[in-house]
């Protein structure tokens, strides 16, 4: 049994890490940090777990093996990396971090002090998600050329979401859920990224629009496309490939449901199936059901047993080099290069 420490009692603390966490075979929920008297009594009355103050009591508690990082995106690094120092598993919530050389200072910590280093990347278990990939391996999209995804809201982000040198705005947020998606589907090596950006929210520094184009070694271009301005929403996924066109709208339902304590009783509606077309004919094409609880079973598989992880550095390096790319793409208005092998 891994104990296990999720730093940070905000809605993703608390309603994605400690609700996955007590699903989880293999994984105990010891404890949660909180600077919060109020969250830390609420957090040993609900979980009946320990309420740390700071971290650093944590980690000084022999019996903590795993910490799980659910703060703001600028302190993940300079956590994580810490935390690793003292000998202990980390996962941290997406994005990872804010820059490549970050990233790689974490895989160097993982690697010099024999812990393992992941990121919660979720949506990889996302019903539409794993559809696609489904109709990739049955060929039924052939050659698979174009992707573009988007994730559309009508809203301005506020709290700590809403300040840029927090990690704040869609493309750290979104945009790692997004790009790591659409570097699983091209696994040939990225030769390019080009971002641009709006920002037209008087009350935030975050951008309001983000549009990413990535090219890949093998001819293959992404589009992922986020908004805060959107009050009609685009397909969440639209694939063309040589043999036919996806087409998909709406969200995994599975947030929805573990909002309500249960994700396990996520079902997506009929009326958003996806639709495949051949050129001549239409199919709906039933979504596959998606699992998150995977992400962490995978965790306790990796601790307790050994196995390989579902998120491996290279795969970390791409997604955050396109990331990192594309902040700086918009910032110069150009097509920024990008060395990055494929998986």
């Amino acid at each position: 049994m891994v104990n296990a420490v999720v730093v940070g009692y905000g809605r993703s603390g608390r309603d994605f890490h400690c609700y996955l966490v007590g699903l989880t075979p293999g994984i105990h929920l010891y404890g949660v940090v909180s600077g919060s008297e109020e969250k830390r009594q609420n957090i040993t009355q609900t979980h009946g777990c320990r309420a740390f103050p700071d971290l650093d009591d944590a980690l000084a508690d022999p019996d903590v093996q795993l910490i799980i990082l659910a703060t703001p995106n600028n302190t993940h690094a300079d956590l994580a990396v810490k935390a690793m120092q003292a000998g202990k598993h980390v996962v941290t919530d997406k994005v990872m971090c804010l820059t490549l050389d970050d990233c790689e200072r974490m895989i160097s910590a993982a690697q010099a002090n024999d812990v393992m280093l992941s990121v919660f990347q979720n949506r990889r278990f996302d019903g539409d998600y794993l559809t696609i990939r489904k109709l990739m391996v049955d060929g039924l999209l052939g050659e698979v050329r174009w992707l573009e995804m988007s994730w559309q809201t009508f809203r301005a982000w506020g709290g700590w979401r809403g300040v840029a040198a927090m990690g704040g705005g869609k493309l750290y947020d979104l945009g790692a859920h997004l790009i790591d998606q659409a570097c699983l589907i091209f696994p040939d090596a990225i030769e390019s990224v080009y971002c641009r950006m709006h920002h037209d929210y008087d009350n935030t520094d975050v951008e309001s629009e983000a549009l990413v184009v990535i090219t890949f070694a093998g001819g293959q271009t992404a589009v992922c496309d986020f908004s805060s301005m959107a009050a009609l929403s685009k397909p969440r996924f639209y694939v063309r490939g040589t043999k036919g066109t996806f087409r998909k709208f709406g969200l995994d339902p599975q947030e929805a449901a573990m909002s309500t304590g249960d994700i396990d009783a996520a079902v997506e509606p009929t009326e958003i199936y996806g639709t495949l077309s051949d050129g001549k004919e239409e199919y709906t094409i039933p979504t596959l059901p998606g699992r998150w609880r995977d992400y962490y079973e995978n965790i306790s598989a990796v601790l307790n047993d050994g196995a390989p992880p579902a998120v491996t550095y290279a795969e970390l390096r791409r997604e955050i080099a396109v990331i990192d790319a594309a902040f700086e793409s918009a910032r110069t208005n150009n097509v920024v290069t990008v060395d990055q092998p494929g998986i």
